[in-house]
């Protein structure tokens, strides 16, 4: 006897929308979305889509009918309730376009909670396009199978950062001077990882860092990293040790 196919398929598209979902909502797509849906992937009347809204987690879909350039949907059930993502901040300052796009990207596949773009005095990139990193943003979740978007917080700069900073977060100050491993410093949630410019950070910025009382310096390794790769690099670190990356029981 065959197998029955999975349903839905992997091959099924997946996307963000910006409306709460529900089993009595029709959703109707149009514009890139439904170019997309169309166009590239040439959905038809019957075929699964997967949606989620960033309130309610993820629902299967199917396309009840076509226009020329909208579909309407119709819910047929909840996949996943909205996740519990790891409390740990991303902290960075912005570099230049193609490797502050990486960072925004790998992040949010890395599960960060909230991305703080922070100014530093020799941050190369003061101005950050909100629009290009939230769609940054939707992508690799989309892709990712997340269910809930990262915060992006808007740009600060570093001494109002530490002014304002909550007493119960951790702060891992990624120091290029030197620190301790990740793994020995006790950092669980909830925690944030700041990682500096191309250019590293000011001895003024150090001093202040290391007079916050919320911050530990840790050491990457014994080579010196680019900004976006100390970002990740530590993400991923500290997701190892702190995330949700053990195995389900």
């Amino acid at each position: 006897m065959p197998a029955t196919p999975a349903w839905p398929p992997a091959s099924t598209p997946r996307l963000f929308v910006d409306t709460p979902l529900g089993a009595d909502v029709t959703p109707v797509l149009d514009g890139p979305a439904a170019h997309y849906l169309l166009n590239v992937m040439r959905l038809k009347a019957g075929d699964p889509i997967l949606l989620f809204d960033n309130i309610s987690g993820e629902w299967l879909a199917v396309v009840a009918d076509v226009a020329k350039r909208s579909l309407t949907l119709r819910i047929e059930r909840q996949m996943r309730a909205i996740e519990q993502v790891p409390d740990l901040w991303l902290c960075f300052a912005p570099v230049k376009k193609a490797r502050l796009d990486w960072i925004i990207e790998k992040a949010t596949e890395l599960g960060v909670a909230r991305l703080q773009p922070v100014i530093t005095e020799r941050t190369i990139v003061e101005r950050v396009k909100r629009e290009r990193l939230e769609a940054q943003i939707i992508e690799a979740c989309e892709q990712c199978g997340r269910t809930a978007l990262p915060t992006l917080a808007e740009p600060v700069k570093l001494p109002q950062l530490l002014k304002d900073w909550p007493a119960d977060r951790t702060l891992l100050f990624a120091d290029e001077a030197g620190g301790l491993p990740l793994a020995a410093v006790n950092a669980p949630p909830p925690a944030a990882i700041l990682t500096g410019p191309e250019g590293g950070f000011t001895t003024r910025e150090r001093e202040l860092l290391i007079d916050t009382a919320a911050v530990r310096r840790i050491a990457l390794g014994p080579r010196i990293l680019r900004a976006e790769t100390a970002a990740i690099a530590a993400v991923s670190l500290w997701m190892a040790q702190h995330g949700d990356w053990q195995p389900i029981a």
